[in-house]
């Protein structure tokens, strides 16, 4: 089939990869660069999603979990394990037992293709390893493992698979309208398909609206990290004092990568890192370590926008699911995130392949 794939994020790029692998003719549209939005500017983990064991995501962390191990595999230059630390403090909102809980089912799900098992250290073997950590009420800590990756790259490491697979890679080439009979509106006029991916991320839901077709509600969350000098080289996962949020500070490219937040965000708003979300971070940052940050040592910030899809209230607990829907002979795609773009490609490819 003559496939049309609109988005150059890394789920529009795996699709397309595993649509050109199951034989098809396929074309990538993206407006930008690729890589350019969303897709590059995430905590740069991949991971399984443990804070997602408590909203019951059973399902999705499993298959992250397993996708985690793929992407450490196959791109070695680009993605490594990292060991993190979560510390527990007598007043942590989270009680010990509840983590172990938590660690356990995350070791096992992901099975044999793990990356290291959990483990508990003391309150001074925690120190050792992290000494910049606020010592007082400190009970310990658990460490476990993640993969760490350069999103950006990663994802032109994908693009150079689409490219071997013989995908048609179109930058800076906006799709104006779709349509149900898998059409798509250019700059040059309309274009016919056999089928039609709207993987448009964030932007996936205007374009419909531009088409005059129907909308799926999504959650439009921005996430804004910044980038401090480097303190550890082990990542932390914290609780947010007063809250239930988690909160990463993650040693990156020889810097401290420090996020994220959660913010409902409209598509006319700047993307961009608020002063409040720059304050909550580095209250965040000062209440675990010492000595304190300050906006001078910000040596970097960047913010994205995440397709979540709708129905909690709490952004902090919208679903990381993803959703597939035909109008016609026009597939959308909605939510989803990093570690699973290449699950939920395979998932695209073996729809698009029956209909």
């Amino acid at each position: 089939m003559k496939l049309a794939i609109v988005g150059g994020g890394i789920n529009g790029l795996s699709s397309a990869w595993q649509l050109a692998l199951a034989g098809h003719q396929v074309t990538l549209y993206e407006r930008d660069a690729l890589m350019a939005a969303t897709s590059s500017a995430s905590s740069k983990l991949l991971h399984g999603g443990l804070r997602y064991l408590e909203q019951g995501e059973f399902r999705l962390v499993r298959e992250a979990l397993q996708e985690r191990r793929w992407w450490l595999k196959k791109a070695p230059q680009l993605t490594r394990r990292l060991p993190i630390l979560y510390p527990v403090y007598r007043d942590s909102r989270r009680a010990r037992w509840q983590l172990k809980i938590g660690l356990w089912l995350y070791d096992n799900f992901a099975g044999r293709k793990g990356i290291g098992r959990h483990r508990w250290l003391t309150a001074a073997q925690t120190l050792r390893c992290s000494p910049h950590l606020n010592a007082g009420g400190l009970t310990g800590a658990y460490l476990f493992f993640d993969g760490q990756m350069d999103d950006r790259k990663l994802g032109l490491w994908m693009a150079e698979q689409c490219k071997k697979a013989g995908v048609q890679l179109l930058e800076h080439t906006q799709v104006h309208k779709v349509s149900q009979d898998a059409r798509v509106l250019l700059d040059t006029g309309w274009q016919q398909f056999d089928r039609v991916v709207n993987v448009a991320g964030p932007w996936s839901q205007q374009l419909l609206a531009q088409s005059g077709l129907a909308q799926q509600p999504l959650d439009l969350v921005r996430g804004s990290h910044l980038l401090l000098p480097h303190i550890s080289r082990y990542g932390h996962m914290l609780e947010v004092p007063g809250e239930t949020r988690i909160v990463f500070v993650l040693p990156y490219q020889g810097h401290t990568l420090l996020g994220t937040t959660e913010v409902r965000q409209q598509l006319n708003e700047p993307i961009e890192c608020s002063p409040a979300e720059r304050r909550y971070l580095l209250d965040v940052y000062n209440h675990y370590f010492q000595p304190a940050a300050d906006s001078s040592q910000i040596l970097n910030q960047f913010a994205g926008v995440r397709p979540l899809l709708a129905g909690s209230a709490d952004a902090s607990k919208a679903s990381r699911e993803y959703q597939l829907s035909w109008q016609g002979r026009l597939l959308t795609v909605s939510g989803g995130k990093w570690t699973t773009a290449r699950a939920l490609a395979r998932q695209v490819s073996r729809i698009v392949g029956k209909d």
